[in-house]
């Protein structure tokens, strides 16, 4: 396995953060439309916030898994 720099460790744990919060936000999206039906806001806010949280963690994923070559003068 390659080296990761530290900075793309806390990216990966951010990454894995943000997916436990889209779980979360389909706990919520679950709660509110139940409470509330479908045509609530917070359902459609709720549901935004899966798009994000997911996105952002595959995006913080990649970028902690990713192969970055050291750009350091020798």
């Amino acid at each position: 396995m390659k080296k990761q720099n530290t900075t793309q460790k806390v990216s990966v744990a951010f990454a894995y953060i943000f997916y436990v919060l889209a779980l979360a936000s389909i706990g919520a999206v679950i709660y509110f439309y139940q409470q509330h039906g479908g045509n609530h806001p917070a359902v459609a806010a709720w549901a935004a916030a899966i798009v994000f949280f997911v996105g952002g963690g595959i995006v913080l994923h990649v970028m902690g898994r990713a192969d970055i070559p050291d750009f350091r003068i020798k």
